[in-house]
Formats: C-alpha cells, structure tokens, sequence
C-alpha cells in the first residue's frame, strides 16, 4: 500500500482518478491484499490476467508499436522512466538530487555548484543513484574530475552540472566551470547490475530511514553554514574594519562566535541553527563596514580581485551547492 501511494503523490492523482488497477501473480492472489487494493483506489481490481502469459502480451503490443502499429495500439503510448533519483555528492556528504525518479526518458536537468576552498583548482564529481539523503546511503555509479579550475576564492567559480539521460537508458554527465570554460563529462548506464528487487528495495528503504535521513541531512547542512560563516568571520576579522569596531562590539562577536564553535559540535540541529542566526545578526555593523572598505578600495582603482591567490590547492573537494540562479 505504501509504495502505490508514493506512485499517487509521484504523478499528482487521487484514486478516484484512476481508470483500472491490475493484479498479476505473486502475493496479489492473496484475498487480504485484494481488499487493501480495492480499500485504496475504491474499486475493485482486475484480476483475469494470466501470469505465465501477462510478459508475452506486453512485449507483443510493444513489438506492434515499434513495427509501425495497428488499429488495435494506434493510440498507446509507452514511456520509459528511469526508477531511481540520479544526483551527485555535495559538501559533507549530502545527495543533491539532479534527476528525479519516475522522470521520463528521455531526461536532462541541469544544477549550479560552487567551491568552499579557497583556491580551489580542482572538483571532484561524485553521481550517485538512489532516494537516500546521505551519499553513502547511495549507490555510486561513477567519479570523475574538473581540472584546470582557475584559483578563485571560495564561492567565485560557478560550476554547472548537466545530467542527460538518452533514449537507450544512458546517462551522460557534463560538468562545467562556466568562467573559464573548463569541462569534464562521462557516460554511465544506471540500470546496470540492478535487478527490479534491489530497485524496490532501495526505494522501501528511504521510506522506512526517512525521518532519520532528514534529521542527518539538516545537521549536515547547519554545520556547512556554520563553517562558512566562521571562516567569512575570520576574514573580517583580519580587515581594517575590525578595528573600527568598538571594543565592546569586538567582545559581543568573539563571544558569539565561541557559542558557535561550541555548538555546531553538537547534534542538536535547532541549538545549531540559534548560533548561527546570532552571529549573523551580531555581525551586521562588521559586514557594513566590510563593505564599504570594499567599495572605497574599489573607487581608488585596487581591484579586490587582482590579488595573487597562488596556484590554490590541487587535491579534489566537495562542491556546495551555489546560492545563484
């Protein structure tokens, strides 16, 4: 019952909306599993269908539409959809879902990334397969690199990742810094290695580990913005605007921050998330200043940008999802 309603919720319809529901073979002989499935959709299924012959009569319609078709399948349609979500690893090991399941194939979908290491010159791309929250929760179906990536601070470079699925079932996957232009892709086919009950029992799973997927996933994220923010605070800190603080502005900040450092080592999501909106707001008057260090540079002719950051590190990072269009 659980899975044929996630099947409603997936295509947006009520029970009442659908036409006929078959039962073929296996468990559906059972007459409790009937009444569940007449409870469900208010109607009674069919049940006529021959299971050793249901296969043959579906690959011969299939076969009359693909040779041209008959009066009988003139208006059949059949569509293929890919049966697990497709994305990739992010910053602390999260699954960011490009491709949903139950897309039509043909697919393409296309998500923006960015760096959180200074000088990042080099991104690993992780895709991954399944419905789970966690990347190792997944099934990895392929790794690759962007290389060549020019040395930016972190958040500059903006990554592109197109996912492509093609007619034959093969998943083409391109990733693009879009400043530089650099590019690296690969070919992976999804379906291959699953049988249709490591399929079903992939999809029960993140059913049955959702609440606990969820809970990890906003952990995960709070500590990223976390880390982010104390990394943008230790910057300000090392700025002529800090020193144009008040001191008693500076100790309001230094202390928030402990609270944060502090904090974001617990698996409390909600006392996370305090911390942060704390600093955020107590480090308002500092970001003001910031910036207005920032422009007046900017009007003696400095471009902050030109900067030397070096070569900037060579080994592979997560990526974190951008905050742009």
């Amino acid at each position: 019952v659980g899975p044929c309603k996630q099947v409603l919720k997936d295509s947006n319809l009520r029970p009442e909306q659908i036409d006929e529901v078959v039962l073929v073979g296996g468990s559906t002989r059972i007459p409790k599993v009937r009444a569940l499935v007449e409870g469900l959709f208010q109607r009674k299924p069919h049940i006529d269908l021959n299971p050793d012959e249901v296969v043959a009569l579906g690959a011969a319609v299939q076969a009359n539409i693909l040779s041209g078709r008959s009066e009988a399948t003139q208006d059949m349609l059949l569509l293929d959809v890919t049966p697990l979500s497709l994305g990739i690893e992010v910053a602390g090991g999260v699954t960011d879902k490009i491709i949903l399941r139950n897309s039509t194939i043909p697919a393409s979908a296309t998500q923006h990334y960015t760096t959180q290491v200074e000088g990042q010159t080099n991104v690993a791309i992780h895709v991954l397969q399944g419905e789970r929250e966690l990347a190792k929760d997944c099934r990895s179906l392929a790794r690759f690199d962007l290389k060549g990536v020019p040395p930016m601070p972190a958040g500059m470079p903006r990554i592109e990742v197109k996912f492509l699925i093609d007619a034959n079932g093969i998943l083409h996957v391109t990733a693009r810094e879009q400043r530089s232009g650099k590019e690296a892709e690969i070919e992976v086919q999804p379906s291959y290695g699953l049988t249709d009950e490591q399929v079903e029992g992939m999809i029960l799973d993140s059913f049955d580990q959702a609440e606990e997927d969820f809970r990890q996933r906003q952990l995960i994220e709070a500590r990223n913005e976390a880390q982010t923010i104390l990394a943008a605070l230790e910057k300000g800190k090392n700025s002529p605007a800090w020193d144009e603080l008040l001191r008693d502005d500076q100790q309001r900040i230094q202390e928030l921050e402990r609270v944060l450092r502090e904090t974001e080592k617990l698996d409390d999501y909600a006392d996370i998330r305090k911390a942060i909106d704390a600093l955020n707001q107590g480090t308002m008057r500092l970001a003001e200043l910031m910036m207005d260090t920032a422009v007046a540079t900017a009007l003696k002719g400095k471009n902050m940008d030109d900067a030397s950051l070096g070569k900037g590190p060579q080994s592979s990072h997560p990526i974190a999802k951008a905050d742009f269009e």
